[in-house]
């Protein structure tokens, strides 16, 4: 088999990762264990460019217990998911893993703290499946307008305000989209505070939560699940928005308040909710909102064949560029 080279990992004693000593590796082995599977011309491509490598692939594909996660992954170097979830015990299980790749944007379903301690590289792949997600908030703004496409008079997008919470790869992207669809967009971003980056999009940056949803018709939202975020959206900002608004979820159920966001679509009968992640009480909201309330059967935002094919393949690609080069480019536990 053909030789090759990897940095070692070495974590520092502020978290981050240093990579040092080049070591030989031979026989890595690169795990994609996928509960939801890859469509099969994306784990075809990530075979490719793993084995072309010279590393071996193996693949756990709609597995139904944990265990068996725990067992694949035992002697893997590398490990490719989706929305798999890599706990403090799968971790512990994987004595060789060195990298952890998520086939996507959000990577709260992998445990950066243990990881980190075990001096293990967590990545996602950015940009990827961005399309698929703008596309599909889009969607569901029209859905809603249009009374989830049942008979009656609905409105239309153009002309309103479209809010996006949040002016990362998705977040422009949808801004985009509005804009070519005749809507006003406005954004906020904490992290971003040149309004130049909104402006070259045609986007007006606005300088509070607060601001942003008290003018929006329709609230884009595309925050990460983090500390701070979490059941940040409910009553005071949801009660603020205009008359007839819609708040679109396609982020992460954690950041949702539910009891908040139910109270005050209780409270007003004008406002609206849709959402990617559906949340634990879709069944009661759903009878008591009817068609101002939908949630998705399942996480709809990157099912497209196009996301599906990039992030696999960027997600096995980063693992060869890891291992040959050290590029850690796209490390989120530094």
């Amino acid at each position: 088999m053909a030789q090759f080279f990897a940095f070692t990992p070495k974590r520092r004693e502020n978290g981050a990762i240093d990579f040092y000593d080049l070591t030989n590796y031979s026989d890595m082995k690169v795990l994609i264990a996928t509960e939801k599977p890859f469509a099969k011309k994306a784990v075809d491509g990530i075979k490719n460019i793993i084995t072309e490598a010279g590393y071996e692939v193996a693949l756990l594909e709609k597995y139904s217990d944990k265990a068996q996660l725990l067992e694949a992954v035992a002697d893997a170097d590398a490990l490719i998911i989706r929305s798999d979830k890599v706990t403090a015990e799968v971790i512990e299980a994987a004595k060789n893993l060195k990298i952890v790749v998520r086939a996507g944007a959000g990577y709260d379903n992998v445990d950066l703290a243990a990881a980190t301690a075990k001096g293990i590289v967590v990545m996602n792949t950015p940009g990827q499946n961005s399309n698929a997600v703008a596309e599909l908030a889009l969607g569901m703004m029209v859905f809603m307008a249009r009374n989830q496409f049942n008979p009656g008079t609905g409105s239309e997008l153009q002309g309103k305000t479209l809010a996006i919470h949040a002016y990362g790869n998705v977040g422009k992207l949808v801004g985009r989209k509005g804009k070519a669809l005749g809507m006003n967009v406005i954004a906020f971003d904490p992290f971003i505070s040149d309004a130049k980056v909104f402006e070259a999009d045609g986007v007006q940056k606005v300088d509070s939560i607060e601001e942003l949803y008290a003018k929006a018709d329709y609230l884009s939202l595309h925050i990460p699940a983090t500390e701070q975020t979490k059941k940040s959206i409910g009553y005071k900002l949801l009660s603020s928005m205009p008359k007839g608004a819609t708040l679109v979820n396609t982020a992460r159920k954690e950041v949702i308040d539910e009891a908040g966001v139910a109270q005050a679509m209780t409270e007003r009968e004008d406002l609206k909710y849709i959402t990617d992640i559906a949340p634990e009480t879709a069944a009661e909201m759903a009878e008591k909102f009817g068609k101002r309330f939908f949630a998705t059967p399942k996480k709809m935002g990157a099912e497209t064949a196009e996301a599906n094919i990039n992030a696999g393949l960027a997600a096995a690609s980063q693992i060869v560029d890891f291992f040959k080069n050290g590029n850690t480019r796209f490390q989120v536990n530094k």
